[in-house]
């Protein structure tokens, strides 16, 4: 590499960590703020605290990652543009796309964080973030389904429970309905079912049992009944932010039962699924996006390069959150609505900086 190559990379990567290290103080102070009152209600321990502001600071670098990203590159190019730097390496011969190249490979760096950051960190510090949320500052809020819970738990077992209690883990008017093809071989009934951690069995009060057969059905009734079953009571109706909390492989195999058990939450899952793969992609694009924007001296000066880059950054943001909440919600595919940002920013990437170049 080159002292041109030398000299950019080191702006790009030393802008963007400045400029995390000055937004994150800034968000664990807003946040502090706004919550301070019930972390003191409810007595959070201090230790759960600050480990509460760590995973703050990983779940949010992961969330708010591109938009740093973008004003970063905005902010240190605008000033090479103002230095008349970027003017002087052009005409010393360099080309614009050789120009562009260490804006390259300072975001192949950044891809490559926040790859690690998505797959392995940000799972982590999303589980100990939501688990103090609810913990603490959410006591009361729904985070899971509590009525009228049906799931198909493999290919053979269907179960339903009218309420479930997941403090106590316990399920009430449970029925399980077992067949064989399409034929029913039996069906069990119970007031509640309670899951017992200690042996990994299930207790069934008002137990009963119907075997369907040819002629005639064969009914086991008991008062308690202690037996396994193939499946957790908390798989009856995972929490909202499962999904974030676990690594990649963990979460294919989790898409996977929930899709069998015929959960309504499958396209929440799989827009955080495919995030993982967009985010280093945008990476690319908006960093493209960005030195097309700035790399250009302005009568306005950095003022306007900023204004620009900041409403093309919130539009971004605007097309993210909206496409991921219409595949959460609807029938919308969520790989198109994960990617279809990216593609459209990425068109506009390649028309800016084909006008940038000329």
């Amino acid at each position: 590499m080159k002292i041109l190559d030398w000299y950019i990379l080191k702006r790009y990567l030393l802008t963007f960590t400045m400029m995390l290290l000055l937004f994150i103080p800034i968000g664990i102070t807003v946040d502090l703020a706004e919550k301070i009152g019930k972390i003191l209600a409810n007595e959070a321990p201090f230790g759960a605290v600050a480990n509460y502001y760590l995973n703050f600071t990983i779940y949010f670098a992961n969330l708010l990652f591109p938009l740093f990203l973008f004003l970063s590159v905005i902010w240190f190019t605008s000033k090479l543009a103002n230095n008349t730097e970027i003017v002087a390496f052009l005409s010393s011969g360099v080309s614009f796309s050789r120009f562009l190249r260490p804006y390259i490979i300072g975001a192949s760096i950044v891809s490559a964080f926040a790859l690690l950051l998505g797959l392995i960190l940000a799972p982590i510090a999303s589980k100990g973030f939501n688990e103090f949320k609810y913990e603490y500052l959410s006591k009361g809020k729904k985070v899971q389904e509590t009525e009228n819970i049906y799931r198909q738990i493999n290919e053979n077992d269907i179960i339903y429970v009218s309420r479930f209690d997941a403090l106590n883990k316990t399920g009430y008017n449970f029925t399980l309905e077992h067949f064989k093809g399409n034929v029913m071989e039996y069906k069990i009934f119970a007031d509640n079912i309670r899951y017992n951690e200690e042996d990994s069995t299930f207790r069934l009060i008002q137990y009963v049992k119907r075997r369907v057969g040819e002629s005639n059905d064969i009914i086991e009734v008991a008062r308690r009944k202690d037996t396994i079953f193939d499946f957790d009571l908390d798989d009856l109706s995972p929490v909202t932010y499962m999904a974030e909390t676990l690594s990649y492989n963990e979460l294919n195999d989790f898409i996977e039962k929930e899709k069998l058990r015929g959960s309504s939450n499958i396209g929440r899952y799989e827009v955080v699924k495919y995030k993982k793969w967009s985010l280093p992609v945008s990476v690319f694009i908006l960093t493209i996006i960005a030195v097309a924007v700035s790399s250009i001296k302005r009568r306005g000066g950095m003022g306007v390069n900023l204004a620009f880059g900041i409403s093309i950054a919130m539009i971004f943001v605007f097309f993210d959150k909206v496409f991921g909440v219409m595949a959460e919600q609807s029938d919308f595919p969520p790989l198109v609505a994960v990617w279809l940002p990216n593609v459209v920013f990425g068109i506009l990437a390649i028309y800016l900086l084909y006008n940038a170049k000329r």
